[in-house]
């Protein structure tokens, strides 16, 4: 079992950046792809970026490539999400997950989740 949580998020200024972190708990966390999520206000949580369980192979959704990087560190359990340029419409709850799937957009091949950190951009 592995249990997550995230930290980094705040307010920013549109053009900006945030570095998120997600901590993981469990000495089987190396097992796993691990992905971020984000939930808009009023709006249903959507993939943002994967990483595989070595960190060779990244994917992300359309809309953040060239501005955010997920990397993880296996050996402090922590995998990160490096936010660029952010834009207003990045604003959202960010979650980290965990799974056996890479690359994996769906949320329903996550298995253990982290309880979210707020993001908020400004314009």
């Amino acid at each position: 079992q592995v249990q997550l949580s995230e930290s980094g998020g705040g307010l920013v200024q549109a053009g900006g950046s945030l570095r998120l972190s997600c901590t993981a708990s469990g000495r089987t966390y190396s097992t796993y792809d691990m992905g971020w999520f984000r939930q808009a206000p009023g709006k249903e949580r959507v993939f943002v970026a994967a990483i595989s369980r070595n960190g060779g192979l990244t994917y992300y959704t359309d809309s953040v490539k060239g501005r955010f990087t997920i990397s993880r560190d296996n050996a402090k359990n922590i995998v990160y999400l490096q936010m660029n340029s952010l834009k207003p419409d990045d604003t959202a709850v960010y979650y980290c997950a965990a799974s056996f799937s890479f690359p994996s957009p769906n949320e329903a091949n996550y298995f253990y989740w982290g309880q979210g950190t707020q993001v908020t951009v400004s314009s």
